[in-house]
């Protein structure tokens, strides 16, 4: 179940009960089943915190906006120290394909958000756009930036 990722080993707090595992979410301060979609989340996450220098505090997991009068969730939104969303996160399962139809999704909610940063990962393949909420023009990146360049 829980395939191994691109992203560097985590550690994270994990308990069994019968054939299900837990993690705990640091994030969300509760206990939740380790779907293939939360090892992802939970991985990408902690990956912000200790490798791009992104404040615990200011990443919301599971943060809900209203898009077309309907709840939806963002995976995670990273914020600005005043408040402000700067990137969105969203995430699939590993054997979930990064189609042009999950694309759609995460722009979706930056029509709400208006961020700079899109990051999308199955854990294994991650895809990394800046939009220029002024132009509209879109730039891909190699890799997920640093703190400090997400909230220039």
């Amino acid at each position: 179940m829980l395939t191994p990722l691109n992203f560097p080993k985590t550690p994270l707090k994990l308990s069994r009960k019968g054939e299900e595992i837990y993690v705990w979410d640091i994030f969300r301060k509760k206990k939740l089943m380790l779907t293939p979609e939360e090892w992802v989340r939970q991985h990408v996450l902690h990956f912000l915190i200790q490798h791009k220098a992104v404040p615990e505090p200011l990443i919301a997991a599971e943060y809900a906006i209203e898009v077309n009068k309907m709840t939806r969730r963002c995976d995670g939104v990273v914020f600005d120290r005043t408040g402000k969303a700067v990137a969105i996160i969203e995430c699939k399962a590993p054997k979930i394909k990064l189609t042009e139809t999950v694309l759609h999704q995460i722009a979706q909610y930056n029509f709400k958000l208006r961020v700079n940063w899109l990051i999308l990962t199955n854990g294994l393949q991650t895809v990394v756009a800046f939009v220029d909420q002024a132009t509209g023009d879109i730039a891909y990146f190699e890799e997920i930036p640093p703190y400090q360049e997400m909230v220039k």
